[in-house]
């Protein structure tokens, strides 16, 4: 299944940390939280302003981002899971 954001939303695929920390500490899976990380694999195509134009999106599909916790909207495409967002909700690009 192909899936394309509307507006200015993005498809991002989380990106998990490495397992083992600075110190070689592993931390189990059970107390693990959702990495904020992630790749941008579909983007829409920009939201439209109040006079009709459409406005450009700052990040692009391959981008490395950085979101909240609580952002998106988790969903399942071809057993793979994924965030659906606002571009609102990136707070900045990972270089």
């Amino acid at each position: 299944m192909k899936l394309q954001p509307l507006s200015n939303r993005v498809l991002v695929e989380r990106i998990e940390p490495q397992e083992v920390k600075k110190g070689g500490i592993i931390i189990p899976d059970t107390v693990k939280e959702k990495p904020q990380q992630g790749k941008i694999i579909a983007a829409g195509p920009g939201a439209i302003d109040e006079k009709g134009n459409r406005k450009k999106m700052d990040v692009k599909t391959g981008d490395k981002v950085l979101f909240g916790k609580y952002s998106g909207t988790e969903v399942t495409i071809d057993e793979a899971e994924y965030l659906i967002m606002g571009e609102d909700d990136i707070l900045g690009i990972i270089e």
